[in-house]
C-alpha cells in the first residue's frame, strides 16, 4: 500500500498514531456521463498500490465480461459496484472509498453523471472540501458540466481540480486543453468558485494521476495526487463561531453531567464562557471530555462532551455558543432548495425539517423562483419536481438557532422529511437574506398621501381619461372560493367590454403570485398582503382612466374593506361568485381540495381556514346554475347602473 513507511517494521504504535492523526480529506468526483469518473478513481487507486491483490485479481476477471476496454483491465469497475452500473457502464449510486497516502487520508465520493441523478450527487458533494470535475477533451464544457459546476457552488464547495480527461484520443494536444480551460473560466467566472485548478490527464493510462505524464510535457503543473494531498483546507473551517448542537446529555452517575455533540464550528476552551440557547443561561467550561481523555481545547469538526461548572437546564436540541456571538434565533428564512423526491413539492404543505439535533415542523410558505441550473436564470414556478432547484420562504412552527449556509454548512443547512412516509424529499442552504416577512400586511403605512401620490404627479386628468376612453374608472372585485369562477368570469367581461370600445384589464391571483408576490405564501396574513399590494396595482390601473377586473380568494372581509379604502369606496364595487361544492370540485384540475382534506393544504380557504362572504356584495352570482353568457350580462348591468360604463 503507498502509505507504508518504515515506522510500521520499527514502531507500529507509533505508526498507527501518525496515521491516525493525519488530515482528512473529503472529495468528489463529477461530471457527465462517460466522462471517466470511476476510470479517473480506479486508476487513481491502482497507480497508488492502494488495491489488494485478490481485489486485482477479481477486477481482472470482470474486466472481460463487464468492461468496457475490450477485455483489458478497467478500472472503471472499482467503484461501479452495482450490477446495474457495470451492466449500462455508468455509475448511478454514490460510491465511497476510503484510502490513504503518507500525507493524507482521504474519502472519496463517486458521484453520478446523469441528470436524474443530481439528488445523488448533492448528498455525495454535500460533505466534500475539495471536488473533481471531469471534461472530455472530445466534447468539452457540457451541459452537465455547468450543472455539477453550479452545485459545486451552491454547496460551498471551495476548492475545484478541473481535469480535461482522454487527452490521449485528442493527440495530447495543448491547443485543445487551452481552449477548453478558456470555455469553463468563461463560464465559471459568474459562480463562487475562488480556488480553480486545470490539469490535463488520460485516466484509462494513468496520465498526470499519480506521476507526471511523458505525453503531455509542454504541461508543467501539479499530478492529481500531488494536488490532493497538498491543497489547503485549513482555511475552510469556520473557527470563529463556536457552535454546539447539544445531541446528548450524558449522565451515568451522580457526579458527572455532560453535553455531548459534535462542535459545527469555533473553538472551546476550558474556563470560558458559554451560553446555552434557549434559555440564554451562562457558565463556564469545566472539563472537555473526549475519547482519548479530558483536552484543554477542541475544535471544529471533534465530538466533545462538555462538563459545566453550573448545573443548567440543557436538552438535546438545544445549542452552546460564546455570549456575543450567538446564531439568529427565528422561525421564519429563506433557503435554496433542492428536491429529491418523486412526488413534487407542495407549498403550504406540513413537513418535518431536521436541523442540527432539531427536528420540527414547517411549512415551505412560498417558492420565490426556481432556477435552471443549465442556464443559471430563475423563473417563476408553481412547484419543484424531482432533482430540480428553488429559492423558497419557509415558516417552521418554532424558533431554530442558525447561520447562513455560507458562513456555517452545519448550522446553515437542513433536510426536509415527509411526516407521513418519513422519506428525506429535499435538503436545503439557508441564506443570507432574511425572510420577506417584514413586509408582510403593510396596511398601516397607506396613508393619504401615498395613496394619492400617483395620481398628483399625471399632467394628464381624470376628467379627460373619462372624455377620452367614454367609461368611469372602477374596480370590480371578484371574490369567491377556488372554483366558483370568478377568474373565467372576470375574463368573459373583459372580452365584452373591450369590444364594445371600452378600455380594461384584468388581474388575478395567480398571476400576481407568479410575478409581483411571488414571495407571499398562503398564509392569512400573507393572503392579506397579497391583496394589499393587488389593490395598489388596480388602483394605479384606474388612475390611469381604465376599468380593472380583480379575480381574487378574498376570504377576509376586513381585508376586502381595506381595499375599498385604498381604491375610493364610490370605484370599487365586488361581485361574489359562488358554486356549490360539487361543482367547485370538479372544476378543480389542480387538485387542492383533495389535498387540503387530506391535510396536505393549511390555509386553504373553505376547507382548512376560514372563508367570510361579503356582507353586502355588488352582485351575485351563482355560477353553477347560470352560464358564462348569462353571468357576464349581469355584470354589464351593473357597470351600467353604476354608471361606469354606457
Amino acid at each position: 500500500m503507498s502509505h507504508q513507511s518504515e515506522l510500521i517494521a520499527e514502531d507500529i504504535l507509533a505508526y498507527l498514531e501518525q496515521h491516525e492523526k493525519k488530515e482528512l480529506l473529503r472529495f468528489i468526483t463529477c461530471g457527465s456521463v462517460d466522462d471517466g469518473k470511476s476510470t479517473l478513481i480506479g486508476r487513481l487507486l491502482y497507480d497508488s498500490k492502494m488495491l489488494y491483490e485478490d481485489q486485482l485479481s477479481q477486477l481482472e476477471s470482470e474486466s472481460k465480461t463487464h468492461g468496457t476496454v475490450g477485455g483489458a483491465f478497467d478500472p472503471a469497475l472499482v467503484t461501479d459496484g452495482l450490477r446495474a452500473e457495470r451492466e449500462q457502464g455508468i455509475t448511478i449510486d454514490v460510491a465511497y472509498r476510503y484510502f490513504s497516502t503518507a500525507k493524507r487520508k482521504f474519502i472519496i465520493a463517486d458521484t453520478p453523471g446523469h441528470e436524474q441523478y443530481t439528488r445523488n450527487m448533492v448528498t455525495g458533494a454535500s460533505t466534500a472540501d475539495l471536488a473533481i470535475i471531469l471534461i472530455d477533451a472530445r466534447q468539452g464544457v457540457l451541459t452537465q458540466t455547468k450543472r455539477h459546476s453550479f452545485i459545486v457552488s451552491l454547496l460551498g464547495i471551495r476548492h475545484v481540480v478541473v481535469t480535461i480527461n482522454k487527452m490521449d484520443l485528442v493527440g495530447f494536444s495543448q491547443k485543445r486543453f487551452d481552449e477548453i480551460c478558456e470555455d469553463y473560466r468563461a463560464f465559471a467566472s459568474r459562480l463562487e468558485l475562488p480556488d480553480v485548478h486545470f490539469i490535463p490527464i488520460a485516466a484509462l493510462h494513468g496520465d498526470n494521476l499519480v506521476d507526471a505524464s511523458p505525453n503531455m510535457p509542454w504541461y508543467k503543473g501539479s499530478t492529481l495526487m500531488n494536488m490532493l494531498e497538498s491543497v489547503y483546507i485549513g482555511s475552510d473551517r469556520n473557527l470563529v463561531d463556536f457552535r454546539l448542537p447539544v445531541q446528548y446529555v450524558n449522565r451515568p452517575n451522580l457526579d458527572f453531567r455532560g453535553f455531548c455533540g459534535t462542535l459545527s464550528s469555533g473553538v472551546v476552551r476550558t474556563g470560558e464562557e458559554v451560553m446555552i440557547l434557549p434559555s440564554k443561561r451562562t457558565s463556564r467550561v469545566k472539563r472537555i471530555v473526549t475519547f482519548d481523555g479530558d483536552q484543554s481545547e477542541a475544535f471544529a469538526p471533534q465530538s466533545v462532551t462538555l462538563v459545566l461548572e453550573d448545573e443548567v437546564d440543557c436538552s438535546r436540541g438545544d445549542m452552546i455558543v460564546k455570549p456575543g456571538n450567538v446564531p439568529k434565533l427565528q422561525n421564519s428564512f429563506d433557503a435554496t432548495v433542492v428536491w429529491m423526491n418523486a412526488d413534487a413539492m407542495i407549498p403550504g404543505k406540513t413537513y418535518l425539517f431536521k436541523h442540527t439535533s432539531q427536528t420540527v415542523s414547517g411549512q415551505i410558505d412560498s417558492l420565490r423562483y426556481r432556477v435552471d441550473v443549465n442556464t443559471l436564470r430563475s423563473s417563476p414556478a408553481p412547484d419543484l419536481q424531482l432533482n430540480e432547484i428553488g429559492r423558497c420562504s419557509i415558516t417552521l412552527s418554532q424558533p431554530i438557532f442558525f447561520d447562513s449556509y455560507a458562513r456555517n454548512r452545519s448550522t446553515g443547512s437542513f433536510i426536509i422529511i415527509d411526516r407521513i412516509t418519513n422519506a428525506t424529499v429535499g435538503a436545503g442552504m439557508i441564506s443570507d437574506r432574511d425572510s420577506a416577512k417584514s413586509t408582510v400586511a403593510a396596511w398601516e403605512t397607506n396613508d393619504k398621501t401615498s395613496s394619492d401620490s400617483a395620481s398628483s404627479v399625471s399632467s394628464v386628468t381624470s376628467e379627460e381619461r373619462v372624455a377620452r376612453f367614454g367609461q368611469s374608472p372602477a374596480t370590480v372585485l371578484f371574490a369567491g372560493l377556488t372554483g366558483s369562477g370568478k377568474t373565467t368570469i372576470a375574463n368573459a367581461v373583459e372580452r365584452k367590454l373591450f369590444d364594445s370600445g371600452r378600455a380594461v384589464a384584468v388581474i388575478d391571483g395567480e398571476m400576481m403570485r407568479r410575478g409581483v408576490n411571488r414571495d407571499l405564501g398562503f398564509t392569512v396574513e400573507e393572503r392579506s398582503e397579497n391583496l394589499r399590494r393587488s389593490a395598489h396595482i388596480a388602483k394605479i390601473i384606474n388612475d390611469n382612466g381604465l376599468i380593472c377586473l380583480a379575480a381574487f380568494n378574498a376570504p377576509n372581509q376586513t381585508v376586502r374593506d381595506r381595499v375599498a379604502d385604498l381604491i375610493g369606496k364610490d370605484r370599487f364595487f365586488v361581485v361574489h361568485c359562488v358554486a356549490d361544492e360539487k361543482t367547485r370540485k370538479e372544476r378543480d384540475e389542480k387538485g387542492h381540495y383533495a389535498k387540503a382534506e387530506a391535510g396536505e393544504l393549511p390555509n386553504f380557504p373553505g376547507v382548512t381556514a376560514i372563508y367570510e362572504d361579503p356582507t353586502s356584495p355588488d352582485l351575485v352570482l351563482d355560477t353553477s346554475k347560470k352560464s358564462i353568457a348569462e353571468c357576464v350580462e349581469e355584470v354589464v348591468e351593473m357597470l351600467k347602473a353604476k354608471k361606469v360604463v354606457k
